[in-house]
């Protein structure tokens, strides 16, 4: 692997960042101090060898209630490695409001929130100048052998934390981390600073890296694009994978409110139907379907030989983030047949990727983490037929509500500029010039927006950087706030509505159970027991845990604790 160009995020520098970031809670083990957790001599893994390999998967958008929902579907040694064979906790879930995809991904191997990690979401817009940010954006460096978009996602330069892949190879730099992934950020977050990432190129149906991490490809990734593996499923058909019977507790294709662009909403569906060949369009098109996890998981496959995982004296952690999953339920929802089946076609990747590694790196050579990045919610209009209150918000009309009561209390002017995130940001510029406080414009757009239809609650800066505890959802947002990046009032939609302008599909982001109670799967009978835990869990568990398996300290800023596993 081809190691330069690169910064390193070294222990000084993050005891600068944490110094100026949001002073956390108090009263909280998740926003306060970080628990307390066995160094790695006294923890309960000190006496067992670390794995070679760590694979730490992640499903993009898969709630836990799919994966419980249809276990009387899985293959023998898919999901049901974990779930009959491993260790798994049925009450899983993140601690932070807006539950998107960065933020996700960033909290994973971190176990930090971003109010520590300055990862808010996927885009937002810099509050002072409203220029639009993306999380992973960095316009030093450019994809390798691919076109670079203006806010592409090529280096971890704005993730103000170190994950346990960091650490891992700090103190041993010949351990090798490798994140893999359909999207930039799922490959470059989990793959930390000191990692290298290659994501999907929905342009060539590549994969690539970029200039932070090196100057040109390893020859085992040459090789797996020059083969053109993409192309290989132009004509492919997704096709239901059991008899229709068996998606009865589905909702059938074909909604109205099922996006019908891409490959159609309808199965079975042919990739490239209407194209003369592969091309930009086609390639886009694999990713919401899945073939894109069947094209992630060769490449993944592709780096354990290239890159000899799991075969030295030394620990290496391999990152795989599907990204199908995400994009199928976002186009139909997680009640369709469609995600239903899709699910079921990944439970078939799985089992034939645990074959392939206990072939290559041996069943006892390695440990399997499997978690989402967030849930999902049920789509409004399909949540509304079965009598729940769902909805859409307008984005345009929360800003306009806003500056309506604006400018009724404070003059005739557009105050509100744009939502930013889970919130709103407004013209500081003209606050400043008329002598206002923005914390009292502050406090009337909150009064304004929580007006709207589909509101729960808006928070202002004020409540953010407080101590109050008892306010519902406040704490969630506040995790999920970094002053300076994230909008000064945070606006909450109710339970089973959506921020967007679409009128097909569906989203997450909120602070409610379907979108932040996710699966946590492990299996590894040389480290971690067998059996279902029933005890409340969050995901920045996971990093102090995993730490304490590879015998390294936690990551500096893990808000999390260690794991209740099962003995051995």
């Amino acid at each position: 692997m081809i190691l330069t160009r690169r910064t390193w995020l070294l222990a000084p520098v993050l005891a600068a960042l944490a110094a100026c970031a949001n002073p956390p809670s108090a009263s909280s083990p998740a926003t306060g101090a970080a628990p307390a957790t066995p160094g790695p001599a006294t923890s309960p893994f000190a006496a067992k060898p670390p794995p070679k390999l760590v694979v730490f998967m992640v499903v993009d958008g898969l709630p836990i209630r799919q994966v419980l929902g249809y276990r009387d579907q899985l293959q023998p040694d898919g999901f049901k490695r974990f779930l009959d064979r491993g260790a798994w906790f049925a009450n899983a879930y993140y601690g932070h409001g807006y539950t998107v995809t960065a933020a996700g991904h960033s909290i994973m191997l971190s176990g930090a929130y971003p109010q520590r990690s300055g990862i808010i979401g996927n885009e937002w817009r810099d509050p002072m100048t409203a220029a639009p940010q993306y999380n992973t954006a960095d316009p030093r460096y450019q994809y390798i052998g691919n076109k670079t978009e203006p806010l592409a996602g090529t280096s971890p330069n704005n993730y103000k934390v170190e994950t346990v892949g960091d650490v891992l190879r700090t103190l041993q730099p010949g351990s090798k981390v490798i994140g893999i992934s359909g999207k930039d950020r799922g490959a470059i977050l989990p793959a930390g600073h000191k990692g290298t990432a290659y994501m999907y190129m929905g342009g060539s149906g590549e994969f690539a890296s970029s200039t932070y991490y090196m100057d040109k490809h390893p020859a085992w990734v040459d090789a797996f694009n020059a083969s053109r593996p993409a192309d290989k499923f132009f004509g492919k058909t997704w096709s239901p994978m059991l008899p229709e019977a068996a998606y009865a507790r589905s909702v059938p294709d074909g909604q109205p409110w099922q996006a019908n662009s891409g490959n159609g909403n309808r199965l079975p569906a042919v990739l490239g139907a209407g194209m003369d060949g592969p091309g930009p369009r086609f390639y886009g098109n694999i990713l919401p379907s899945p073939f894109g996890d069947e094209l992630t998981l060769a490449f993944a496959k592709a780096a354990v030989e290239g890159e000899r995982l799991g075969t030295g004296d030394r620990t290496d952690i391999l990152s795989v983030s599907l990204s199908s999953h995400d994009y199928i339920n976002h186009a139909f929802g997680p009640e369709s047949r469609l995600s239903h089946d899709h699910f079921l076609h990944l439970d078939a990747y799985l089992q034939d990727w645990f074959k392939y590694l206990d072939a290559k790196v041996g069943r006892g050579n390695y440990i399997a983490v499997l978690t989402a990045d967030h849930g999902f919610t049920d789509t409004p209009e399909w949540a509304k037929s079965q009598g729940r209150d769902a909805g859409r918000i307008n984005p345009a009309q929360v800003v306009g509500v806003i500056n309506a009561g604006l400018s009724k209390r404070f003059g005739e002017f557009r105050w509100a500029l744009n939502m930013s995130g889970s919130g709103v940001i407004f013209d500081e510029v003209a606050i400043k010039i008329g002598g206002l406080n923005p914390d009292d414009v502050y406090a009337v757009a909150k009064a304004s927006v929580e007006q709207i239809d589909g509101i729960q609650v808006a928070f202002t800066r004020a409540q953010l950087a407080g101590t109050d505890t008892t306010t519902p959802y406040l704490e969630q947002f506040r995790r999920s706030w970094y002053p300076g990046i994230a909008a000064p009032l945070q606006v909450v939609p109710k339970a089973g509505w959506m921020f967007g302008s679409r009128v097909t599909g569906t989203t997450h982001g909120s602070p409610y159970e379907d979108d932040t109670h996710v699966p946590l799967l492990t299996w590894g009978p040389a480290w971690v027991g067998q059996g279902r835990i029933e005890q409340r869990v969050e995901i920045v568990d996971l990093a102090p845990t995993l730490s304490a398996i590879l015998h390294i300290p936690a990551p500096k800023q893990a808000q999390g604790r260690l794991l209740p596993l099962p003995a051995k």
